[in-house]
């Protein structure tokens, strides 16, 4: 089944927090991540730099880290949601209010906005979504080794049910585990994952490929 983008948050047997994203796509498949300490951003491969010029929504900031939260979303609401998110405003409302500011990406899918944001030592994460139809931000309780999921097309309404078995040693594993690791592994097409992972202070961030 194909998805498009995924955005998921986790916690390891071991209580660690995660945040996840990866890339699915039919068009634009050419493209990578560029991981640094506090952030990680999709972009063309060398030689698909031209590719900007067909679609402007492909390359973005697509994970954040700010203080003890991790956020992983699809697009340029990223950095919103972060810098709110690092001005003290709760999760729930940098979330709610960057989507509804940004809004659906005005494509010819009208692909959602989707986000997910967790904080180190929580037992929850938030996810959230804008469609043409409506938005919807929820937080998400998580038992150790469990991990719940959302998509830009076909799972794109929250549902706290929609968990999988989640464990993984490092953020590079995780990114890992969101191109081919359990529930992830049926769904089609991925092109780069990005993982942050808790560790004794804040997130650690890695990306993979299938």
């Amino acid at each position: 089944m194909y998805v498009g983008r995924i955005v998921a948050v986790g916690r390891t047997k071991s209580g660690k927090a995660a945040g996840l994203y990866r890339v699915s796509s039919r068009s634009f498949p050419n493209r990578k991540a560029i991981v640094e300490k506090k952030k990680a951003s999709v972009v063309p491969k060398e030689g698909s730099e031209g590719t900007v010029l067909e679609n402007a929504f492909i390359t973005y900031d697509c994970a954040r880290i700010v203080g003890k939260t991790a956020v992983v979303t699809n697009g340029s609401h990223t950095n919103p949601i972060a810098e709110k998110i690092e001005a003290g405003t709760p999760i729930r409302d940098a979330l709610a209010l960057s989507l509804l500011a940004l809004d659906y990406e005005h494509d010819s899918l009208d692909t959602p906005r989707i986000a997910a944001a967790i904080e180190a030592g929580a037992e929850s994460g938030w996810l959230g979504v804008v469609r043409k139809d409506g938005i919807e931000v929820c937080e998400i309780p998580l038992a150790r080794g469990e991990v719940c999921y959302l998509a830009t097309y076909e799972i794109n309404h929250i549902d706290p049910k929609r968990k999988d078995k989640f464990n993984v040693p490092s953020a590079k594993k995780g990114a890992q585990h969101i191109i081919s690791g359990g529930a992830f592994a049926k769904l089609e097409k991925p092109v780069v994952a990005v993982c942050a992972l808790e560790k004794k202070r804040g997130f650690e961030l890695a990306d993979a490929m299938p």
